[in-house]
């Protein structure tokens, strides 16, 4: 298999074992995240109290390729808004289908509004 690109919620379905989560497990060794995704995993654990030390090891222990937001892909996900605005895709969302178009990957995600979206193939894992 080829690269993964995770949604936040995909990452979080596999770290708090919901459902979804096996198929996460499945495609961990060739999984990638945008680090604007990793940032919004931080902050969802954060809000439950784990501390940073805590957040560090999880997240390492996983050995996730966590790739910088740089130009390339600034400019893919905001070219991606008048195509996205209507089904509500936040920065975060289009930070994912930006990496996995540029990357020709698919994104993993539980959000099923993704499904319309243009030119990046789109695993919904519930």
């Amino acid at each position: 298999m080829s690269e993964a690109v995770l949604d936040a919620s995909a990452l979080l379905a596999l770290l708090n074992g919901e459902a979804g989560s096996e198929a996460v497990a499945a495609i961990m060794s060739e999984a990638v995240i945008s680090s604007v995704n990793l940032s919004e995993v931080v902050a969802k654990l954060a809000d439950h109290g784990m501390g940073e030390k805590d957040l560090r090891g999880l997240i390492e222990g996983l050995g996730i390729n966590v790739i910088a937001f740089d130009e390339a892909q600034a400019y893919a996900a905001g070219l991606m808004r008048p195509a996205t605005r209507s089904a509500g895709l936040s920065l975060g969302d289009r930070a994912c289908l930006a990496l996995a178009r540029l990357r020709r990957a698919p994104a993993y995600t539980t959000d099923r509004s993704w499904k319309a979206t243009i030119g990046v193939k789109v695993h919904t894992i519930r």
